[in-house]
């Protein structure tokens, strides 16, 4: 497995917002995990990237790297990049001084170059607007200076939290489909989503987390089949 997260635990103070949660993101797989606002589906992404230390549990990357031993910098040098909820780019700074950012701890400019092209052509809107602040793009075109900034890190494993927030339906559509391709050229993708529908379509497998524990476990088409889930999560 490329990730594996056993018995994790996490609390803010007396609040519990992970009780117990195991899950794994094997190589190559989209992995969804949907839930009610306040699930902890937030949490379990920030656990992983070392924004929040676990009471409890082991996350182990790679088989053999233990994160929750690991500072942020530190885990984000194993292969692993966060693109947070609410995009969070820096509006001051232009776009390609966002995803230089990005590529903070590579020094050859060839392979910097390359990865920034590639990040072009995921997202061709980003190198119209390459000398604008980000400030000044709009909503969808910020969250993809946030993924193309996240890509420069060149990570292994992409986690991407809420990236349809607030944002236009053929927006959304169009950032579900890139999230494929990323996929499809070889990123394994740990995904929080609130539209459970776009995302257990494009994963493999998906979690369903209820109040910090796991609820339900399958592939992405069973859980959207589930008369449970559809309730709950699909309106």
């Amino acid at each position: 497995m490329l990730l594996s997260v056993e018995n994790l635990h996490v609390a803010y103070g007396a609040v519990r917002a992970l009780q117990g949660v195991s899950l794994t993101v094997a190589p190559g797989e989209i992995v969804t995990l949907i839930g009610s606002n306040g699930a902890g589906k937030s949490t379990l992404l920030r656990a992983v990237s070392g924004l929040v230390r676990p009471s409890g549990g082991v996350i182990t990357f790679d088989r053999t790297v233990r994160l929750d031993r690991l500072p942020p910098h530190a885990i984000v040098r194993e292969g692993i990049a966060h693109v947070p909820e609410g995009r969070q780019v820096f509006g001051n700074l232009t776009v390609r001084e966002n995803l230089l950012l990005g590529a903070y701890r590579h020094r050859d400019r060839r392979e910097i170059d390359d990865t920034m092209e590639r990040a072009f052509t995921l997202f061709p809107v980003l190198r119209e607007r390459i000398r604008q602040p980000a400030a000044t793009l709009s909503g969808g075109e910020q969250q993809m200076l946030a993924m193309g900034r996240a890509l420069m890190a060149r990570p292994q494993l992409l986690l991407l939290d809420e990236p349809s927030l607030g944002l236009a339906p053929l927006v959304v559509q169009t950032i579900f489909a890139i999230i494929r391709e990323i996929n499809a050229q070889g990123t394994t993708v740990l995904l929080v989503e609130q539209n459970a529908h776009m995302a257990l379509r494009i994963a493999h497998r998906g979690y369903v987390l209820q109040t910090g524990e796991i609820a339900l476990h399958d592939s992405g088409a069973n859980l959207l089949a589930m008369p449970e889930v559809r309730a709950a999560y699909l309106g």
